[in-house]
């Protein structure tokens, strides 16, 4: 209300964001990965859990988030999964597009796809590892009885997918567009009390309240500290952004998922990711 200008600034900008960094890459391969999810569906027996889990996590690295939590979400509600398996799932299968990597971070951002291939097989390695832990870990507890689930009969895989994913691309582009908002607020109303604020600072309150803009801001001020920026850009990718986490936070409690074990990995992936990436490419 005191800066409707700067707002609507911070709505254009966050409006671009999404169009042109997020939703090229979310949408095709959310609609495809959840067309691909309702294609197979799995039998209740200890070699189909692993494979379930291996798919879920394959369809959540491929489509990026919030394409995880979607998919999780969707097993849980077609009782596919039970409400401790989805807890944990959640947490696991939750990573960045690698085309989102690849193009918007390494292409457009780093005009290198160099960083972008080393963080993939970095972050994936590890989340690979701890999912492959956690099956072991699961299976070595009684399991919660589900009921198995059929697809209506007069229900399209794939018109059901494009449904589903509608409203997920919408939560995406609605936390954008509203974090970015406020971020640009924030720091007109910062620089008008400290013009002399430290541009660090306004780096860190960008990439928490919303990553993408703070990939982006990180490589304007740090595009000459080749050791440096990529330091950075690690530790975003692995924190994400309040902006994200609401996304998830949104889709887990429609189905009434614990987000305790997915503030609990994120807190370690954004602590070792960067640390593992500083001592295998730095």
């Amino acid at each position: 209300m005191l800066f409707p200008g700067i707002a609507h600034k911070g709505a254009d900008l966050g409006l671009e964001l999404f169009l042109e960094a997020l939703f090229p890459y979310l949408l095709p391969y959310l609609i495809l990965t959840q067309w691909f999810i309702r294609l197979t569906p799995e039998k209740d027996n200890s070699l189909s859990r692993f494979k379930l889990y291996i798919k879920t996590y394959g369809i959540s690295a491929l489509g990026g988030f919030p394409t995880g939590a979607a998919t999780v979400a969707y097993l849980k509600r077609t009782n596919q999964i039970s409400k401790s398996e989805a807890n944990g799932l959640l947490s696991i299968c939750h990573s960045p597009s690698p085309l989102f990597v690849l193009g918007f971070v390494g292409h457009d951002l780093l005009n290198n796809t160099r960083f972008s291939w080393q963080y993939l097989i970095l972050y994936h390695t590890v989340s690979l590892f701890i999912l492959v832990m956690y099956y072991f870990y699961h299976r070595s507890n009684p399991r919660q009885e589900i009921k198995s689930y059929n697809l209506r009969k007069n229900e399209n895989p794939f018109i059901s997918s494009i449904k589903d994913s509608i409203p997920t691309v919408l939560v995406v582009g609605s936390t954008i567009i509203f974090f970015t908002t406020i971020y640009t607020v924030v720091i007109y109303t910062i620089q008008t009390i400290f013009p002399n604020i430290h541009k660090n600072l306004l780096l860190l309150t960008a990439a928490s309240l919303e990553m993408t803009n703070g990939l982006q801001i990180s490589q304007k001020i740090f595009s000459n500290e080749p050791a440096l920026l990529p330091l950075l850009m690690a530790t975003f990718l692995s924190s994400q952004s309040l902006s994200i986490h609401m996304q998830v936070a949104v889709i887990a409690k429609s189905e009434s998922i614990s987000l305790k074990p997915y503030i609990l990995l994120r807190i370690f992936f954004t602590l070792v990711i960067p640390i593992l990436y500083f001592i295998l490419f730095l």
